[in-house]
């Protein structure tokens, strides 16, 4: 048996490297063509080089720490609201099955989706900005959640490509890649309609609250709106040869958005909830800091946190 398992993995790579070739479009990155690594290490003879950093993401602390970490509500009562996780994987499906449509790297599109909020704050954005408030008023600095990710990204000595669709997911510039552009727009599909869903069940919303025109555009329930979404993008970014959604649809789901922030994200029904989290990063910030710890590592640690070790660790310190 080893040497028909050695045949199979000196066939692996000539097998992928045929089946791209003939599938792939023009457009898509090939596994075997990356930029690779900024550590040169031995490839995996059984998996592409996107694949291996899929796996090595997978199995990463900061990627299990995901379950634990929310999207919009502190430590909800409840096993169905989203957690960083769900929205991770949430994401990563999505725009797998839009580089499939398009012919794209699919494997690379998912290593990108999988890492895209590993460094990622407890409380969601709140948690982000509160961070970053303290890194500015002490030290000048900023924090930004896709940032913090990269550096994840660079220490498990990820591929070019991969860290380079982490670090733009979110931001002014775009990702290099077409693959890491579906998920910088897959992202925002996805946390707004699940979103949504969070705040009806929590009492936030009701139904009949969501902007009427947006909705006829997109759909009457999420499952709507995001297949209206996946369309449009498949369809314009196959016409247009880039990663594009239709101006109609776009408009439609920037508006959303905006809706989602003045009712939800930054709305008065979850401001304490917002000032408790705030509270909560400065306090823990403050302590670690305070105890003689390097301002990266406190940054690292604090950012790590899922939202029950932050709840713990604020009890403990008073």
């Amino acid at each position: 048996m080893p040497e028909l398992a050695g045949r199979v993995a000196d066939a692996f790579a000539t097998g992928v490297r045929e089946h791209e070739e003939a599938w792939l479009s023009p457009l898509a990155v090939r596994s075997y063509e990356t930029a690779g690594r900024a550590r040169a290490e031995a490839e995996c003879r059984l998996r592409t080089p996107f694949q291996r950093d899929r796996d090595r993401i997978l199995h990463s602390k900061a990627f299990r720490r995901l379950k634990g970490k929310t999207q919009v509500f502190i430590d909800p009562v409840g096993d169905h609201y989203r957690t960083r996780m769900t929205h991770t994987l949430e994401t990563t499906a999505i725009a797998r099955g839009v580089a499939r449509a398009l012919r794209l790297n699919e494997d690379l599109t998912e290593a990108v989706g999988l890492g895209h909020d590993m460094g990622h704050t407890p409380f969601g954005h709140t948690g982000e900005a509160a961070l970053d408030e303290c890194l500015n008023e002490r030290f000048g600095r900023r924090f930004r959640h896709n940032e913090q990710s990269h550096r994840i990204a660079e220490a498990l000595n990820l591929t070019s490509e991969v860290c380079d669709g982490i670090l733009h997911h979110t931001g002014h510039a775009e990702p290099a890649t077409l693959e890491g552009r579906i998920v910088r727009i897959v992202d925002r599909v996805a946390y707004i309609n699940h979103d949504i869903d969070d705040a009806v069940r929590y009492g936030i919303l009701e139904p009949a609250d969501l902007p009427a025109e947006e909705i006829a555009a997109l759909g009457d329930n999420g499952a709507a709106r995001i297949d209206t979404l996946v369309h449009d993008l498949v369809e314009t970014s196959e016409r247009e040869g880039a990663i594009r959604q239709s101006a109609d649809v776009g408009e439609a789901m920037s508006s959303l958005r905006a809706f989602m922030f003045e009712r939800v994200y930054l709305g008065p029904q979850t401001r304490p909830e917002h000032e408790r989290a705030r509270e909560i990063v400065r306090r823990i910030f403050d302590h670690v800091v305070g105890r003689g710890e390097d301002v990266d590592a406190a940054v690292e640690y604090v950012a790590g946190m899922t939202d029950r070790f932050a709840l713990d660790y604020a009890a403990a310190i008073g």
